[in-house]
């Protein structure tokens, strides 16, 4: 395999990625901000507690600790702007989307939140945001990476990678480094993440000169991938790019092997993911069969960069844990609406949502170069392989 330097062309998709985004998907239809807007300017009462919603989708319990941990700095040094922070939080387990609707209308209306911070989950946070904007209440997503995630309006603020930016890097790391000319996709339905992921893969696979050799779908409850994997399998592709969650991927890596999915010359079928793969409960499934393969995160604890050294060296102390890359991102989320609030001394929304536009070089786990237009952040990404059944960081991606 070549030594893995794509340094150079990633600068200039960066440098792309800050004047705009192309984004001309079918499957990715535009949400149009709803028209009922309340104003909410924050009232000045010093010394009081100020209120923050923490929101996550799903079983990914420890994106909390990052939370915790960025209120905890900012009450240890005196509070923001002298007022202690008190961090609200919600766990959606059942990732009942209209639960997390609920649980944001009333931190809004009777908890008077000064932000939103999350959630994790793109359809989730399309239609939080929608709520954020109509309140006028600032709001920073976590690890929701689709790009319609702000289209609420100018109230809603990444903190991830675009998914459209950290698969063009898989698309081009197949290509240029791991010489992949043939490609599979399978993909699960009915999910904005995962049928983003896989339609942005296809276009960045096929603009550099790659060929998609097949395309299948599957439901999200489905188990025996086979049929799927079978038509997959005569198409001998070199790679399979697998878009899902983790119970989907450790079932597909497995059946894939045991038919086996092989390339025209013999040699098995290199798979390739997303950021949905860094994730323990993956990479420790007994099932998984994901040796030799490829996918991307928001960080890595290896890191070579001093801030988040830094940032894991503190977790450590606190949790006697390594962090994940989502960890990372609830951390430094926080981290982002408290330096726009010193920025702005105020706590007046608009002063604040002002301040966070106008974020600059953030270094914290991970790293901002600063917000476009639409208000997605120009990032680091990290990139992984699967060697000897171990995770292995390959390359941080700075912007």
């Amino acid at each position: 395999m070549k030594k893995f330097l794509i340094f150079t062309s990633f600068c200039a998709l960066f440098a792309l990625f800050l004047g705009c985004e192309r984004v001309d998907v079918s499957i990715l239809e535009d949400h149009a901000a709803p028209t009922e807007v309340h104003e909410n300017v924050i009232s000045e009462d010093h010394a009081r507690t100020l209120k923050i919603g923490f929101m996550v989708a799903g079983d990914r319990t420890s994106y909390l600790n990052g939370a915790e941990m960025a209120v905890a700095e900012i009450n240890a040094n005196g509070g923001l702007l002298g007022n202690t922070v008190e961090l609200l939080t919600y766990v959606n387990m059942d990732s009942k989307l209209q639960d997390s609707l609920s649980v944001a209308e009333k931190w809004i209306r009777e908890d008077e939140v000064i932000a939103l911070i999350g959630p994790n989950r793109s359809t989730h946070a399309i239609e939080v945001g929608k709520i954020a904007q109509r309140h006028k209440i600032p709001m920073v997503t976590t690890t929701a990476s689709n790009p319609n995630v702000t289209n609420a309006g100018d109230f809603v603020f990444m903190a991830s990678v675009t998914d459209n930016f950290q698969i063009g890097i898989m698309a081009q790391l197949a290509r240029e480094t791991l010489d992949i000319t043939t490609a599979a996709l399978i993909t699960r339905q009915s999910d904005l993440y995962t049928e983003g992921i896989s339609e942005f893969f296809r276009l960045s696979f096929h603009d550099l000169g790659g060929e998609i050799v097949a395309n299948e779908f599957y439901e999200g409850d489905m188990l025996d991938f086979t049929a799927a994997l079978t038509t997959i399998a005569e198409t001998k592709p070199d790679a399979l790019f697998i878009s899902g969650f983790f119970q989907d991927v450790a079932r597909i890596t497995q059946q894939a092997r045991a038919i086996p999915l092989q390339n025209l010359n013999g040699e098995p079928t290199i798979f390739l993911g997303s950021d949905s793969w860094d994730n323990d409960l993956l990479l420790t499934h007994e099932d998984a069969k994901l040796e030799g393969s490829f996918f991307p995160g928001h960080f890595s604890p290896d890191t070579d960069d001093p801030t988040a050294q830094a940032f894991v060296s503190s977790y450590q102390a606190i949790y006697h844990q390594i962090p994940t890359g989502g960890v990372g991102v609830c951390y430094d989320a926080v981290k982002i609406f408290f330096q726009a609030v010193e920025r702005a001394q105020t706590l007046d929304a608009d002063a604040i949502r002002q301040q966070l536009a106008e974020t600059q070089n953030y270094a914290g786990a991970t790293r901002i170069g600063a917000f476009n237009e639409q208000r997605h952040p120009a990032k680091s990404v990290a990139i992984f392989e699967i060697k000897n059944g171990k995770k292995q960081f390959l390359q941080q991606i700075n912007p």
